[in-house]
């Protein structure tokens, strides 16, 4: 997917949270690559153009550039994510100033990163580090979710990585 990359074309564009941190728990644990995975996030920031049709649009090329991979691209501009997010998670956000302030954001350290290609290398961002993603490690970046939000994640993920070290929002 990442030789490709160039081809995404979408200002501050990354491969983010599941798509890249299930991956590497999948290849830590010997499972197959798309294991648990729901879909590969992508996110981008786009500030000239909050439109829901523009990042509908964006998606569906996306989509189209990787239909041979068996899981959807899910693509967002997190430019706009500020008009959107009360009416889904109930909770008011301030509007992200870029894709890494979003990534920031992310429901658990272990997910807060991102992965892209510029040219022959690679590009990683990763605003807690990546000693809990490589450890296996899941904890709470309360910085923008609830309780409940992470609680629903986590549950999943005992059921597909049983192995992670899950720890409580409150601990």
């Amino acid at each position: 997917m990442l030789e490709r990359w160039a081809d995404v074309r979408l200002p501050d564009a990354w491969l983010v949270a599941g798509a890249v941190t299930q991956t590497v728990w999948n290849v830590k644990l010997g499972l197959p690559p798309e294991h648990g995975i729901r879909d590969m996030d992508i996110v981008y920031f786009d500030g000239a153009d909050l439109s829901a049709e523009a990042e509908a649009a964006e998606e569906e090329r996306i989509r189209t550039l990787f239909s041979d991979i068996p899981i959807k691209a899910d693509v967002k501009n997190q430019a706009r994510v500020h008009l959107w997010y009360e009416d889904r998670f109930g909770i008011v956000i301030q509007p992200y100033t870029s894709t890494d302030d979003a990534i920031a954001t992310f429901p658990t350290t272990a997910t807060a990163v991102g992965v892209r290609k510029d040219g022959a290398q690679f590009e990683v961002t990763a605003p807690f580090g990546l000693a809990d993603l490589c450890a296996m490690l899941v904890r709470p970046n309360k910085a923008q979710v609830n309780a409940e939000i992470y609680e629903a994640k986590v549950a999943r993920w005992r059921e597909l990585w049983p192995a992670l070290d899950i720890q409580p929002w409150n601990g």
